[in-house]
């Protein structure tokens, strides 16, 4: 056993005892797994986070009512290792050359029959059965496993960050509400009627100041908190490895990025993150966090190779996009119903329709193939060539295509069994700075509002002009793990008078500004360093890590999709007493 103080009620635990333990006394504690009863001859598994072990009671003497004993029964069994006959043996399993021969037994916990069992095989258990009662499924070693895989990433990543000078620093949960891109969740104030907290849907502005500060090198893994629609990779409430540094630059961030992944991943000492902007990541895939695990189904930009094309639907894009996508038959055969089915795939994204044809040599075939000239398809070949598939999509909207087309990529690539990568990365750089939201009639962030356009796009930002300040881009990056944003960040804004013009540029008034930043405002007047930044959210990489599809597997205490904690009835409403004290109305509807 991993040494210990003294005065455990056990000498080891139930998945460490082997051959070399033999004739040794010990003392086990941990729950009753399975009880096997061979004609008054019994058999115990007893199982904790670390393993299974047997218990035998040929040679017991006491006095014990194993008719008593339930599944899940927290026991404590002392006894001698012995090792098992070898028509018992297993040797696929840790213990399974020895067993204990008990001389003491005695229930420390009696378990009623539980709604399910935690490690039993081949049994239908509901997902909102497994969250109302979590700290039974948590009893389940798969999950066991993970949630220690968990403090060991963590300690992993306080050591890279301790190790280049880093400190941890801890920031406000009661905090102040800012625009940050989701809805806060509030808390009202007793002692100041009228007036809220905000739970932190990030520390940035709070680790700026601690730049403005002097604090150099900063860290935290905090925890956030948004009021957003949830998805399999989201939770109301998150932990993020979030970081803060003076005086560096995009550069360092990604070789900190690199340093880090070392750490957490299985790859090489000599990795390098490849590194593409985000307009080469839309133009090839549709998406600022493409899966590359493989490079097949690269998207082409076609817009002039149908600019005279007869095709109706194409006639209709005008200024928008076109964008091919090749699926060689070597790659994998979709079946005519299962082409005609992508469409669904397409939907939530506004997509019309996937267009396509098949090309077996120089013989097009099905879809939209009439509409493919010579001269439109030699030019496809000199992009990609072969048999196969050839997928179109097209928008008035660009965001439309690219996103059509991104759906339809990771389709196939889960579908077909491609020659991927375990683990894929990409630093993904020069986002635009601001996005013009048309229903608002007002520019919003990419990023967040501190966030420092590129030095070279600086002229566009001053201007001020709605058609230059489109095309700015912003010193931001991203890194990207199998198709998910692990980690973003950006170089910030260091001058007062560039920080109040991006206010401006987002729309926000002076009175508005003052409101919601006028400690931050405040706080760049007095010698700020040039600073910048990066979040990993830590949930999502224990999930890549893990290799399960749920971000709710590498939680201990998950919300629903619904943001509901089922085992605790979270949230609940609040009694008249508190409502009282915080001079709070409550409206039900």
């Amino acid at each position: 056993m991993t040494k210990d103080l003294a005065g455990l009620m056990r000498t080891h635990n139930c998945g460490e005892l082997t051959e070399k333990d033999v004739g040794s006394t010990v003392s086990l504690c941990g729950w009753v797994n399975k009880v096997r009863d061979l004609g008054g001859l019994y058999f115990i598994d007893v199982r904790d986070k670390f393993g299974l072990t047997q218990l035998n009671f040929e040679e017991f003497k006491g006095d014990f009512d194993f008719k008593q004993l339930s599944l899940e029964s927290v026991i404590r069994a002392t006894g001698k290792v012995s090792k098992r006959p070898e028509a018992a043996q297993n040797k696929n399993m840790g213990t399974g050359l020895i067993e204990i021969a008990v001389t003491e037994i005695s229930i420390l916990s009696k378990a009623q029959i539980p709604p399910f069992l935690p490690n039993a095989a081949n049994q239908t258990v509901t997902e909102d059965l497994k969250l109302k009662y979590r700290y039974l499924e948590i009893r389940n070693q798969k999950l066991q496993e993970i949630i220690a895989k968990r403090s060991q990433v963590g300690r992993a990543t306080r050591e890279v960050l301790y190790d280049l000078g880093f400190i941890e620093v801890d920031t406000p949960i009661l905090y102040k509400t800012t625009p940050e891109g989701a809805r806060d969740y509030i808390v009202p104030s007793r002692v100041h009627p009228g007036k809220v907290y905000a739970l932190p849907q990030s520390p940035q502005t709070l680790k700026q100041l601690l730049m403005i500060g002097g604090t150099d090198k900063y860290f935290q893994l905090c925890r956030c908190f948004r009021d957003e629609d949830l998805r399999a990779d989201r939770q109301p409430e998150f932990t993020q490895v979030d970081i803060e540094t003076s005086f560096s630059s995009s550069l360092y961030m990604k070789n900190l990025a690199e340093k880090l992944i070392k750490g957490w991943f299985p790859v090489s000492s000599d990795f390098v993150l490849e590194a593409i902007t985000f307009e080469q990541a839309m133009n090839d895939y549709g998406s600022d966090k493409p899966d590359v695990r493989t490079k097949s189904l690269k998207q082409y930009r076609v817009n002039e190779l149908f600019a005279t094309s007869d095709f109706g639907p194409f006639k209709t894009v005008g200024n928008g996009l076109i964008k091919a996508m090749f699926l060689k038959d070597s790659d994998g055969v979709l079946t005519r119903k299962e082409i005609d089915g992508l469409i669904e795939i397409v939907k939530p994204y506004q997509g019309k329709a996937v267009y396509w044809f098949k090309a077996e040599g120089e013989t097009l075939s099905g879809g939209m193939s009439k509409f493919i000239t010579p001269e439109i398809f030699q030019n496809l070949k000199t992009k990609e060539s072969g048999n196969g598939v050839w997928f179109l999509f097209a928008d008035a909207d660009e965001n439309v295509t690219h996103n059509s087309a991104d759906a339809v990529r990771r389709f196939l690539i889960t579908k077909f069994p491609f020659n991927k990568k375990e683990y894929a990365f990409l630093w993904v750089y020069d986002f635009p700075l601001l996005e013009f939201d048309d229903k608002s009639n007002r520019f919003v962030a990419r990023h967040h509002p501190f966030t420092r356009p590129l030095d070279e796009d600086m002229p566009l930002f001053l201007s001020g002009d709605k058609e230059q300040l489109k095309k700015c881009r912003a010193e931001a990056y991203d890194v990207v793990c199998n198709g998910y944003e692990i980690g973003g960040g950006s170089m910030r804004i260091f001058n007062q008078d560039i920080q109040s013009l991006m206010f401006k540029a987002l729309g926000m008034t002076e009175e508005e500004t003052l409101h919601q930043f006028g400690f931050f405002i405040e706080a760049l007047k007095y010698g700020t360093p040039p600073h910048g930044g990066i979040a990993f959210g830590f949930d999502r990489l224990l999930m890549l890590i893990a290799k399960t599809d749920n971000i709710r597997d590498v939680i201990a205490f998950p919300k629903t999709t619904s943001a509901t904690d089922l085992m605790a009835s979270a949230p609940s409403g609040p009694n008249p007493a508190q409502l009282r004290e915080l001079h709070f109305n409550w409206n039900k509807e």
